[in-house]
């Protein structure tokens, strides 16, 4: 069970649809997040949000077109930051920023809270950075310091329920009789994992296969991009005829956690098992049928 705390938010569609302006707000709260899609910017930056102080994230679509990128940012206010961004960044189609009550962000608190931010999405590392330099956190004094350690912890928090998971920390693994440890193996390697709400995560010290199968590289090249990516960022170094995850690392399925392990295709809900050999289907179905 999480020890995280439950919320609710409640999110105004302000102009009718759905995959517009929306206004998300949590209880008990100060802040509030905007988000829109780049394609009506002209049409809302005249709201009272845009004329905040705030942090922002922009976000699209990868180069390829396969997968998202991100570009962390601050404003005071946010406007002539998204204004300049709308006129000169071509990668993003969809914003959402973060401001609170008039008076109660400054400039330096937004710029703490993008560093933090850009910090904490490097060290994730889920999605790519679109920030070219990493910005040093504001000099803030002890009492704001607590202050934006909260602001940011309900902006985490937020995220994911927005469909922003770049900030989003492995889960530290934990087998229980209900979620056991899983091994998967194959090719003289052997990786430990966890199916969780968050995704399917790889413990750190788990290896992966150093080479690909000829069909994995013709039929599954996202995935082949995924290895790269990691291995160009650092989750997966080399260590002799092998690839070790040097830090727990969550997948979007089990499928993709073992073909990324085995070099190969691979359905993960039978690739992973438990102590006893039992499959992630077979204990999926047993718990189903109680």
């Amino acid at each position: 069970m999480s020890n995280q705390k439950p919320f609710t938010l409640e999110i105004f569609v302000a102009d009718g649809d759905p995959d517009g302006l929306r206004i998300v707000e949590r209880t008990n709260w100060s802040g509030k997040a905007v988000i829109f899609p780049r394609a009506i910017y002209p049409e809302v930056r005249e709201r009272e949000e845009f004329k905040q102080t705030g942090v922002y994230l922009l976000l699209g679509p990868q180069a390829d077109g396969d997968g998202e990128t991100i570009y962390i940012g601050e404003g005071d206010p946010v406007r002539p930051r998204l204004e300049s961004h709308y006129a000169n960044k071509d990668f993003w189609t969809r914003a959402v920023f973060f401001v609170a009550s008039s008076g109660k962000l400054n400039k330096a608190h937004v710029q703490y809270l993008e560093a933090r931010m850009v910090s904490r999405a490097v060290t994730a590392k889920r999605v790519p950075l679109e920030n070219a330099n990493k910005p040093t956190e504001a000099t803030l004094s002890e009492s704001d310091r607590a202050y934006m350690e909260v602001f940011l912890e309900n902006i985490l928090g937020m995220l994911p329920v927005l469909g922003v998971n770049a900030f989003e920390q492995s889960a530290v693994i934990a087998g229980t009789s209900k979620n056991p440890l899983l091994t998967c193996k194959g090719g003289g390697i052997t990786a430990s994992g966890q199916d969780t709400p968050q995704g399917f995560v790889v413990q750190a010290g788990s290896f992966a296969s150093k080479t690909e199968t000829p069909g994995f590289k013709k039929h599954l090249p996202t995935f082949v991009k995924l290895r790269n990516e990691l291995q160009k960022n650092g989750v997966l170094v080399s260590e002799g005829a092998k690839l070790k995850f040097v830090q727990n690392y969550t997948f979007t399925a089990p499928s993709t956690a073992s073909s990324v392990v085995l070099g190969r295709s691979s359905n993960g809900r039978t690739s992973w098992k438990d102590g006893n050999g039992k499959t992630l289907k077979e204990l999926q179905e047993a718990q189903a049928s109680h």
